[in-house]
C-alpha cells in the first residue's frame, strides 16, 4: 500500500517538476552554434533570433560561428555539449539531410545526436541562365539541352544547388556538364561572365543579378509562386511535381529535457513573429516556416530519405 501511494505521489510530482524546469529556463546565457561564417544567411537569421530571445528571456544569447567540414565541426561540437538547453545548433539541410549521403564519414549522427526544437524557415532556388543561352522558359531550356546533351554546363557551390540541378535532369531526361565550385557566389559571377551556362541557386545570390539584367530567371523551385518573386513562375508549371528547397532549423543535443525543448520551441515561435526576424528571413530569400519538435523530426526524416534517393539516382559518389 505504501509503495502504491509513493508511486502515485511520484506520478503527481513529475508533471510539476517538468513545469518548474520549463519555467526556470533559461537561467543563464544561451549559445547558438552555427556551421557557417559570419555574414552568411544563417548567421543573419541566428543573430536576429538571438536578439529577440535575449529580450524575451532576459538572458544573453550568443552566436558562435564554427564553420568547416560542411557544418560538421559545429554539429560535432553541439552533439557532445551538455544536454541542458544552453548549447544549441542552428543549421540547414546540409548537415541534417545532405551530408549523410554526400560524405563517407560523419563525426555526428544527424538523428541520434540531436533533439529537434523547431523548423524556422524554408527557402527556394531560382533556375537562372546566362542571357546568351537561347531559352526564355523551362520548356525551351529542356528542348535546347536535349538537342545537345552535355553541351550546356551548370555550376554549383552547395549541396542544395547541385542536388536541385540533378533532380531537374532526372525529371526532364536532360544532361548538363557539372562544374564544381567551393561556394555559390563565385559560381554566379562565372555565370554572369558566361563561363558557365546555368544554375539552380538560392534567391539571395541570384536575384540581384537578375534584377540588374545580368541573368535571366526561368523559374523558381517552389510548387507555387513565391511572394518574394511573384513574377518568376514555378518550375513545376512546366515540370509537374518538381519542388526543391532548403531550410533552417534549431536543434539541441540529444537527451535535453523535454520541458526545456518545448520552452525553446516556444521562444523560437515567438521570435519568428517579430518584424526584425521576419525581415532577416526575407533578406535571406526564405519564408517563415515554424514547426514544433515532433513535426520537425518527421520533416527531417522525410528530407533525409528524399535527398538520399535523388543523390543515389544521380550517381553522386560520397567524398
Amino acid at each position: 500500500m505504501k509503495l502504491r501511494r509513493s508511486l502515485l505521489l511520484l506520478a503527481t510530482l513529475l508533471p510539476l517538476g517538468s513545469v518548474a524546469l520549463a519555467q526556470a529556463y533559461p537561467a543563464r546565457p544561451i549559445t547558438i552554434v552555427l556551421g557557417s561564417t559570419a555574414g552568411s544567411a544563417t548567421d543573419g537569421l541566428a543573430r536576429a533570433i538571438a536578439a529577440e530571445v535575449t529580450k524575451s528571456s532576459g538572458q544573453p544569447v550568443i552566436v558562435d560561428n564554427r564553420a568547416g567540414a560542411f557544418g560538421g565541426i559545429a554539429a560535432q561540437y553541439t552533439a557532445h555539449a551538455q544536454p541542458d538547453g544552453y548549447t544549441l545548433f542552428m543549421t540547414t539541410n546540409t548537415t541534417q539531410s545532405a551530408n549523410p549521403h554526400l560524405l563517407k564519414k560523419l563525426s555526428y549522427d544527424p538523428i541520434k545526436d540531436f533533439a529537434p526544437v523547431a523548423l524556422l524557415a524554408r527557402g527556394y532556388l531560382a533556375l537562372v541562365v546566362n542571357p546568351k543561352v537561347k531559352a526564355n522558359n523551362v520548356a525551351e531550356l529542356v528542348a535546347l539541352a536535349k538537342s545537345a546533351p552535355g553541351k550546356l554546363n551548370y555550376g554549383s557551390g552547395s549541396s542544395s544547388a547541385q542536388v536541385a540541378t540533378e533532380l531537374f535532369q532526372q525529371s526532364t531526361g536532360t544532361k548538363f556538364t557539372y562544374v564544381p565550385y567551393k561556394a555559390n557566389p563565385p559560381a554566379v559571377l562565372d555565370l554572369v561572365g558566361g563561363q558557365i551556362d546555368l544554375m539552380i541557386v538560392d534567391l539571395t545570390t541570384s536575384l540581384p543579378q537578375v534584377k540588374a539584367g545580368k541573368l535571366r530567371a526561368l523559374g523558381i523551385s517552389s510548387a507555387t509562386p513565391s511572394p518574394l518573386v511573384p513574377e518568376v513562375p514555378p518550375i513545376a508549371n512546366s515540370l509537374p511535381g518538381y519542388e526543391f528547397g532548403y531550410w533552417n532549423a534549431l536543434y539541441a543535443p540529444a537527451k535535453t529535457p523535454a520541458p526545456v525543448v518545448q520552452r525553446l520551441s516556444e521562444l523560437m515561435r515567438d521570435a519568428l513573429a517579430k518584424p526584425s526576424v521576419r525581415q532577416a528571413i526575407e533578406k535571406s530569400g526564405q519564408e517563415v516556416a515554424f514547426a514544433p519538435p515532433e513535426e520537425l523530426a518527421k520533416f527531417q526524416l522525410s528530407e533525409l530519405e528524399r535527398w538520399g534517393r535523388i543523390i543515389k539516382a544521380a550517381g553522386i559518389e560520397p567524398e
